[in-house]
This record gives C-alpha cells, structure tokens and sequence, in this order.
C-alpha cells in the first residue's frame, strides 16, 4: 500500500517531534528526578528552608497563632449558626412572616394535594386524563405526581419566596435601623430605648422583628437569648454580625456607637458589592433562563406544526421513558447552571 505526499510528511513531523522530545528528556531527567527527590526528602523531614526560617522566626509563629485562633473563632462561629438556624416547618413559616401553626400549614398542604389528586382521577373518570388533547396512559402516576407538587411542592415554594421577599425587604431596611442606634447612643440614650425607637418609627419588617426583640427584653429574657432568637428568626449574614457585636459589648463593654458605625458601613458596602455583582452576572443569568426556556420553547413549536410528532411523548409508555430521562437530565442541568450563576460573599 503506497502513502500519498501530504501523509508522509505528517508522519515525519510526529516521528521528529517524538524524537526531540525524547532527546529533551534524556537530558533534563536526571537533574529533575534529583531536584524531586530532594525536594520530596524536605518536604518528609519537615525541614524545607521556608519551615526552617519561620520556625525561629518570632513574627512568624505568632503569625501562625493568630491564624490558628481565627480558625477556632470561625469553626465556633459556625458551630453556633447551625445550631440556632432551624430547619422545620414552624421556624420557615416564622422566618416568611407568616402567622400560623405548623398544623394549619400541613392541613392546607393537605387539602391542596387531595384537591389536586381528585381533579386529575375525575379528568380521567371516564379514560385516561387528557391534556392538551393527548391521553396519558399513566393515570396513577399522574395523580401521585399532582398530589406531590400540590400538597409537598407548591406550599414550601410559597414560603420560600415569601421568606427571601421578606429577607430582601429587611435588608434594605437594616443598615438605617443601625444609624439610629448610632446615633441614639450617642446622644445619650440606653440600647433598649434605641431599639424601641426602631421597633415604632421603622416600617415592617425590620418594625416587627425589633418590636419582638424588645418584648423579649422587657420579659427578662437575657440580651445573648434575645438575640438569638431575633438571628433565628431572620438568619441572615448582617444580622449575625449585629448579633455578635452586641454580644460582645454586653459581656466585654466597649464603644457600641464606634462598633455599630463599622458594623453599618459594612452592611452598606456589602450591599453595594451585591449590586455589582448582579449586574456583572446579569449576562451569565440571562443565558441560563434562555438555555433553561429553550426546550420548552422549542417542545411548544413542534405541537403547533406538528402535533402527531410529538404526541408520541405522551402516548406511548416509551415517551413517558423519555420525558422521564429528559426531566431528570433537565433538573441536573438547571441545578448546575443555577450554582455556576449563584455568588456567595
């Protein structure tokens, strides 16, 4: 078998390429299989020259000191959030602003999910449901779908944006609240009547929340326990850093105007950085809701010029297969897109 012109010369240029790349390493494998070597035997004995110079050095290990420390304070402070964040129902109704029990919560939850089974077994009394004029064939499964999204899915879905609407509302709020504070304590005020002030001039929901904050204290209930509850009802970042620096000065003392001065400038600076941050990212964003929008777009422009094609998905207990796989591998991409566009500072 003969080899044109153009393929021998590429095999030419490998064979050289190969050839210079191992004469390379023949030449450089020595000192660097060296260099590792006593590189790896430094690194074994704990006697690298870097470690050998901090190791004497005072500045050094007070450095490593001090980071240590931090270390421990950021694992306590951490510690301490998870403890006081609560993940049950009653907790996220109070954190949305809602006034109810969890019994009434899981009774509509209840009610909507029999609501929503009904309506898809009385669509398909008489046959299989219907939807847009396609049978499906899985009623069962149609209806265990409709309770779950009704009952389970759409009540948390509605705590949940009423919890971070809320959220955004407080935040907005919060760094004025903590100027009045300032500025109360300077001119003479003690912390309860700066918090009262908060609680009966701000609007809802920072009023609220400060009106709970000051019953609790006028109940007797220790400022740390006070505290506390307020971060759990609102578990934000600035709300925990008010938190602390309270903390702090009821145990410690200090000047809690300087220190609340700080604390607004940063929640200030913070919310600045948000800003920026979403408009960089808005790009990112908008690419994803298309990407996301894209198979529903493209689904709904395949029935309107040609139904019969497409029916197949839900007539046949192959489509169900595919729309099930489909479904699965939309959540995962949804899921990976939604962290990549989502900044946490």
């Amino acid at each position: 078998m003969e080899l044109n012109g153009d393929i021998t010369l590429i095999i030419i240029a490998v064979l050289a390429f190969l050839c210079i790349g191992g004469v390379g390493f023949a030449l450089t494998g020595d000192s660097n299989s060296e260099k590792t070597a006593k590189r790896a035997k430094q690194i074994a004995a704990n006697e690298t020259p870097g470690r050998r110079v901090a190791r004497n050095d005072p500045n050094a290990a007070r450095k490593r000191q001090t980071q240590q420390m931090l270390k421990k304070l950021r694992e306590q402070d951490e510690s301490r959030r998870k403890s006081l964040v609560a993940n049950d129902i009653q907790s996220k109704i109070n954190q949305a602003g809602l006034e109810m029990p969890a019994q009434l919560f899981w009774i509509i939850s209840a009610v909507l999910g029999a609501v929503a089974a009904f309506a898809m077994w009385y669509s398909g009394a008489e046959g299989p449901p219907k939807i847009l004029g396609f049978q499906f064939k899985s009623q069962p499964v149609m209806i265990a779908t409709a309770a779950f999204v009704a009952g389970i899915g759409l009540p948390r879905f509605v705590v949940g944006f009423m919890t971070n609407g809320r959220n955004k509302k407080l935040m907005n709020q919060f760094a004025d609240g903590i100027d009045i504070i300032v500025r109360g304590v300077k001119s003479g005020l003690p912390l309860t009547e700066c918090l009262r002030i908060i609680a009966k001039e701000s609007p809802a929901p920072l009023g609220p929340e400060f009106q709970l904050l000051t019953d609790n204290l006028q109940m007797g209930m220790s400022t740390e326990r006070a505290l506390q509850q307020f971060y759990k009802r609102v578990p934000l970042p600035e709300v925990n850093f008010f938190v602390i620096v309270l903390s702090i000065q009821a145990k410690a003392g200090g000047n809690l105007s300087e220190a609340l001065g700080n604390l607004s400038t940063v929640i200030r600076s913070r919310k600045m950085m948000r800003e920026k941050i979403k408009a960089l990212s808005a790009e990112a964003k908008a690419s994803a809701y298309i990407i996301g929008s894209l198979p529903f777009a493209v689904g709904f422009m395949v029935y309107l010029t040609t139904p019969s094609y497409i029916a197949e998905l839900w007539t046949s207990s192959g489509g169900h297969a595919v729309l099930f796989v489909g479904f699965c591998l939309y959540s995962i991409g949804i899921a990976v897109m939604r962290k990549m566009i989502s900044f946490d500072f």
